[in-house]
């Protein structure tokens, strides 16, 4: 019996051998993640856990260290026992926030010792405005009762102890999420006034679930069944009404 010619086969099942020219070329090489460098306020990833709530810092133990948790990946969280989805989602959220600088209240603190910051109220030179000469009387319009001429007050964070900023006006950085009322309190969430100090000195200290994203709860079924819900109420009333 003679061989089949391959040129007689229909087109469909043809098979030419080929090499693909992709696989001749070596495939680039994403850039590795980057890891962001802890902060004087989240100085390790046990830190991190506790202050983005939850619960998640009983899962700190499976994790090896700082690298570890903002290199890992959704599968590689899951063979560590991180069983539910809306853990790993929400925590790779706040891992992204966090590599991009978006910190929660605090984060941005530079002086911490053992988990607890200083803000106090105190006075700095103001900023002169373009043009404006050291001296002249336009600074000394924004003094007032309480203000020296030529100063301004802030609330900022300070090392422990310290009760002046000694460094040049142009470096200063409020911290955010912390104001001043009144020309003297310092206000802002989950901190503590120092007694004694007529509310212009305050201690804010690492707190669990300070940074958590709350859950919402659903009203009436929520917005698909919010009509159906309460129409069936009130068919539901006007029963009972008419006994």
């Amino acid at each position: 019996m003679r061989p089949l010619r391959l040129s007689l086969l229909p087109p469909a099942i043809k098979r030419y051998p080929y090499i693909c020219h992709r696989c001749l070329h070596k495939q680039p090489t994403k850039d590795p993640t980057p890891v962001p460098s802890p902060t004087p306020f989240v100085p390790n990833h046990e830190t991190f856990l506790s202050l983005i709530g939850r619960d998640l810092k009983k899962h700190a133990s499976k994790f090896k260290s700082w690298e570890h948790l903002f290199t890992i990946n959704t599968a590689q969280m899951q063979h560590l026992g991180i069983a539910k989805a809306k853990e790993r989602r929400y925590l790779h959220r706040w891992i992204d926030k966090f590599r991009r600088g978006d910190y929660g209240i605090g984060g941005d603190l530079q002086h911490v010792d053992d988990g607890i910051a200083e803000l106090r109220v105190v006075e700095v030179p103001r900023l002169r405005k373009q043009g404006e000469e050291e001296g002249t009387d336009e600074g000394k319009a924004y003094a007032s009762a309480a203000t020296t001429p030529g100063m301004r007050k802030l609330v900022i964070n300070l090392p422990r102890g310290a009760r002046t900023y000694e460094g040049p006006p142009e470096n200063l950085k409020k911290p955010f999420g912390f104001t001043l009322q009144g020309g003297r309190e310092v206000v802002g969430p989950f901190i503590q006034w120092v007694p004694g100090t007529s509310k212009t000195v305050a201690l804010f200290k690492v707190t669990e679930g300070m940074w958590e994203h709350r859950l919402g709860h659903k009203v009436d079924g929520g917005e698909r069944r919010k009509a159906e819900v309460r129409a069936k109420r009130r068919l539901e009333e006007r029963r009972k009404a008419r006994g």
